[in-house]
């Protein structure tokens, strides 16, 4: 199945039906008097979170979505009946905008969570609602008002505990492969992983944590190189962020440079992004021998000016990866009890999401926009030299 982390539709909430103007007509009754009912209301669109989907690619090709219109009342004081509301399902860390303005009207995080996103019309109101005592016989109704109309954007970002973050060739899909039961493909060539992947680290009885492995960054992704600015927004859901980094490249290059170039992408694409919990590994050490393996730590070190824990693994052989896997659940344990025990270190958490979200979406639109500038720019000068005249001289 494609992946699909976007989409653009449209919804359309159903129209309230219309009042209806009757008269009661029964034999040996020559005034029966007002007798029209009221219309249904209109259905309404829901965005629901569904646990089984993990895709946009539902809403690719079909792009408008409209609920049921209520029906018009009927004499004898039957109301019309109300229209079905519309729920259209999508996987769970959706995030709902306006597209017209941007607007954030929700997220979705929970299976079976619902949001309203286009209200059904108010039905009309028949005849029998104006009679009164000064007007027995009203012939007038009100029609039902129309539904809400919205553009809407949906955005995926995956749901996860741990985001691994480096690369190209890192090993961030071994690792995964490792200690989870996700099998992402493995190759030996930049760009093997095209989308995030999933997996479920089973550490002990009842206790697991989700990690999720993004296409590696390269130098000048936050500028829209490679494959990484489309995807890093799946790390701003993530509680903390694993940094590995190849202690054997390939291309010989310096580890220690390799890892500054990563968090000067991370930087550049959202600086509260960068500043999210993050926990340094170097991988391929059955690579190396321990006096190179001391040599670039220290680069590493020294170069990211990092003072936290730096664990060493070989995913590959499973070499420190026991240790590592039982830290991070240790970790996020603490985290789950802290957010239960205030609340506001909870709602802080909370607003330090949206705001890496947000500056996600902002840097992605400021690229997009430029993109369009520049075919634009092309396009006229394209435009320009067609126009220019050719002048043949003919001599005889």
């Amino acid at each position: 199945m494609k992946f699909v982390d976007e989409a653009t539709i449209e919804v359309t909430a159903g129209k309230g039906g219309n009042g209806c103007v009757s008269f009661r007509r029964e034999k040996f009754v020559p005034k029966g008097g007002p007798d029209g009912g009221d219309g249904g209301d209109g259905g309404s669109v829901f965005i629901e979170g569904d646990e089984s989907l993990n895709t946009m690619i539902d809403y690719r090709y079909t792009r408008r979505f409209r609920a049921e219109s209520g029906e018009a009342g009927r004499g004898r004081n039957c109301s019309g009946k109300a229209g079905s509301d519309l729920v259209l399902p999508v996987p769970l860390g959706t995030t709902v905008l306006d597209e017209s303005s941007g607007e954030v009207l929700g997220d979705i995080r929970a299976a079976g969570e619902r949001l309203l996103v286009a209200q059904g019309g108010f039905h009309g109101l028949g005849n029998t609602r104006y009679k009164s005592s000064i007007n027995r016989a009203p012939r007038q109704s009100s029609p039902g008002s129309e539904g809400e109309s919205r553009q809407l954007k949906l955005e995926l970002k995956v749901l996860a505990d741990v985001g691994l973050l480096g690369l190209p060739n890192a090993g961030k899909s071994t690792l995964i492969r490792a200690v989870s039961a996700a099998t992402p493909k493995v190759a030996d060539y930049p760009f093997t992983t095209l989308i995030p992947n999933l997996g479920v680290v089973k550490v002990d009885a009842y206790r697991s944590f989700v990690v999720a492995d993004i296409p590696g960054l390269i130098e000048g992704a936050s500028e829209g190189a490679g494959l990484g600015i489309r995807f890093l927004k799946h790390l701003t859901r993530n509680r903390v962020l694993l940094h590995l980094v190849d202690v054997a490249p390939l291309d010989g290059g310096d580890p220690g440079e390799a890892a500054c170039a990563v968090v000067r992408e991370l930087e550049a694409f959202s600086p509260t992004l960068a500043r999210r919990p993050r926990w340094l590994v170097l991988n391929k050490t059955d690579l190396v021998d321990e006096t190179l393996l001391s040599e670039c730590r220290d680069r590493v070190v020294t170069a990211l000016n990092w003072s936290g824990p730096v664990y060493t693994i070989s995913a590959v052989a499973g070499r420190g990866t026991e240790r590592l896997c039982g830290d991070l659940m240790t970790y996020l344990e603490a985290q789950q009890a802290l957010f239960r025990e205030d609340p506001e270190a909870a709602e802080t958490e909370g607003l330090a999401q949206e705001q890496m979200q947000q500056e996600a979406r902002d840097r992605i639109a400021a690229l997009q926009a430029a993109r369009a500038e520049a075919r634009q720019t092309a396009s006229a000068v394209s435009d320009a030299e067609d126009d220019d005249d050719v002048v043949v001289e003919y001599r005889h």
